[in-house]
């Protein structure tokens, strides 16, 4: 705000006065920039009040805060936007974040680009703001090959990949011809090519449904997993947020499967034995360093026999620097076992083992050596990577494979790996047919608001053994199993069915742009977090950062967890449409439930429709 002096005022006095004035105002303006910007909230301890909230009190249990409902000082009757600057914010992959904390993360191994969270003192307690002129997503599959440019207003990639055909500017929308960084001519014909090269069957690299998740490091804007799809091929599309930085918002943008994610000092939150296939596609990614750990972290993830799909100019230019790297690479993955299958112009594959077998024949001292058998191959919330291999399970070694059905049987089979974590397969059959039940009767239930297409990018909160997300099959979308941390050893049972996942804190921000879900399940999560002391707040918030305007939630919870959360429909705006119902009681229901089902508004400003 601008004051104006008076040109004729000449006294002292007169402007004393006036710098006085905005002196005060100035000191007005900082303090409430302090009270509401975004990752500025008091500490707990200064009065037991939350800066933006005016009142939380956090880590409450729900049914204390139902006593007096129509008055709870809890609630808020609205909450505040953040700024537009931080429409695309991600809390926990927040570069800011790290140098405000001082943090020294290694440049060299990438640390900047894992996980940094705020503090709770410092969490965003403001709905993120789409950008200006934001428009409801095109829908698949139309929205593969296109997006509102006004979505995601960065074309900094379409001039810097211009020669490798990876994105167009073309007036309102952004088009991705399906290029790569070595697959120019399209990825529709270097899958094919890939095919070839490993003999499959029909030149499909489907390979009779043997071949069904895959693994894309540094994927770009995911056009290689984005034509995996009509191969009945799901890839888990991964890229840091580096000086590429809107690769993955693209991604999601465009339906396709992919997550933030970098190769650097802490595992990959996937359990062992996960894919068939990892894909390196000129990811520039140094394989070699800290004695070849990356590559041991790719070792862990692929299953028995899988593959390692290496499109490089290490694998064909002849200049010195390029054989030596190829050289040191090939050394090194021949001592842990792997062997080429296929190689041809710039692309090389490799194959892992079937067995412990050829790891028992190498020379005494031989490295990398063997995981201790304390070492838990699963484990991977905040694990650091280890520079061994992982050897298989007696059961694994045995039957040369992963004793998997092809896809789609494998989708309703039962796993060799349930009775790893004490599920018999009476147990998932039934789990699997509960979920059944429960997705057909939310559907009943948003019958009269959902468009066809207008939900594909869907995420499962606490995925349980994968029932939902199986429950779906039929409908055109794919589903983000999150495994919650005090679950997760059951996220390998969602990779043996042949979705895909990931492990997660919701404690914590989720490591993805604003607006890239459709639809958020969320069965019991939040009496979950409420156990180990985290606030439903903040959760509700970081859902709506991640769900798009339009989208939906299904939360379904205790009916004190329902209530409390039915007051915070409208200060998000998430009463679009709401509907709640008392389903009847289950196996998996441990105690009463009630499902809430609520619609983001698109908002009021700011926000177009197609």
């Amino acid at each position: 705000m601008r004051h104006r002096s008076d040109p004729s005022s000449t006294t002292s006095l007169v402007k004393y006065v006036l710098v006085g004035l905005i002196a005060l105002l100035g000191l007005a303006c900082l303090y409430c920039g302090s009270f509401f910007a975004p990752g500025s909230r008091r500490s707990d301890d200064e009065d037991g009040s939350d800066a933006v909230f005016g009142g939380f009190i956090p880590n409450h249990d729900p049914e204390d805060l139902l006593e007096d409902q129509e008055h709870n000082p809890e609630v808020p009757k609205s909450i505040p936007i953040c700024d537009l600057r931080f429409s695309e914010l991600i809390p926990c992959l927040d570069r800011n974040l790290i140098y405000q904390l001082k943090l020294k993360p290694n440049l060299v191994l990438m640390e900047h680009y894992e996980r940094h969270c705020p503090p709770p003192e410092r969490r965003y307690n403001c709905l993120v703001p789409p950008p200006i002129g934001y428009k409801i997503p095109i829908r698949w599959p139309a929205s593969r090959d296109e997006v509102w440019k006004a979505n995601i207003p960065h074309t900094h990639l379409a001039q810097e990949k211009s020669d490798q055909n990876w994105m167009v500017v073309n007036g309102e929308k952004i088009n991705f011809p399906g290029g790569g960084t070595h697959f120019h001519d399209g990825a529709d014909k270097y899958i094919i090519a890939l095919a070839k090269m490993l003999k499959s069957p029909g030149d499909k690299l489907y390979n009779g449904g043997n071949i069904r998740t895959v693994l894309d490091v540094g994927c770009g804007v995911a056009s290689f997993g984005a034509y995996l799809l009509s191969h009945s091929i799901i890839a888990m599309s991964l890229a840091p947020n580096d000086v590429h930085e809107n690769q993955i918002q693209f991604a999601l943008e465009r339906g396709v499967p992919a997550t933030l994610g970098v190769l650097a000092t802490k595992r990959l939150p996937y359990p062992s034995r996960s894919f068939e296939l990892a894909h390196c596609s000129r990811c520039r990614i140094d394989w070699l360093q800290r004695d070849g750990i990356l590559l041991l972290e790719l070792d862990r993830l692929l299953r028995p026999g899988g593959y390692f799909v290496y499109s490089s100019p290490e694998a064909y230019a002849q200049d010195p620097e390029n054989r030596r790297i190829w050289n040191a690479m090939s050394n090194l993955l021949r001592r842990m076992c792997w062997k080429v299958v296929a190689k041809h112009d710039q692309t090389v594959i490799w194959a892992k083992p079937l067995t412990n077998s050829c790891y028992s024949k190498r020379e005494p001292g031989t490295l990398p050596r063997l995981c201790s058998s304390e070492d838990e191959p699963d484990a991977t919330w905040n694990v650091p990577m280890k520079a061994c291999i992982s050897p298989y399970s007696a059961k694994m070694h045995k039957e040369k494979g992963s004793g998997l059905v092809p896809w789609p049987q494998r989708l309703t089979a039962a796993p060799p790996r349930l009775e790893e974590i004490g599920v018999s397969p009476e147990e998932f059959q039934e789990d699997t047919s509960i979920w059944h039940f429960r997705v057909v009767g939310y559907w009943k239930q948003m019958k009269s608001v959902i468009q066809k297409d207008s939900i594909r990018n869907v995420m499962d909160m606490n995925s349980n053994l994968g029932g939902f997300a199986a429950a779906l099959s039929d409908k055109d979308v794919w589903v983000m199993n999150v495994a919650p941390v005090t679950t997760s050893a059951r996220l390998k049972i969602i990779y043996d069915r042949g979705l895909i996942g990931t492990v997660h804190d919701w404690c914590e921000a989720f490591s993805t742009y604003p607006r890239t879900y459709d639809l958020l399940h969320a069965w019991t999560v939040f009496s979950d977090i409420a156990e180990h002391g985290c606030g439903a707040e903040d959760l509700l918030i970081e859902m709506d950062r991640i769900l798009r305007p339009d989208g939906f939630v299904i939360i379904r919870d205790k009916p004190s967890v329902i209530n409390y959360i039915r007051k915070f429909v409208t200060a998000l705006s998430w009463d679009g449409w709401v509907s709640e119902v008392e389903p009847r009681i289950d196996a998996l229901a441990s105690t009463e439930e009630r499902v809430l089902i609520a619609r983001k508004r698109l908002g009021d400003e700011g926000i177009m429709t197609m």
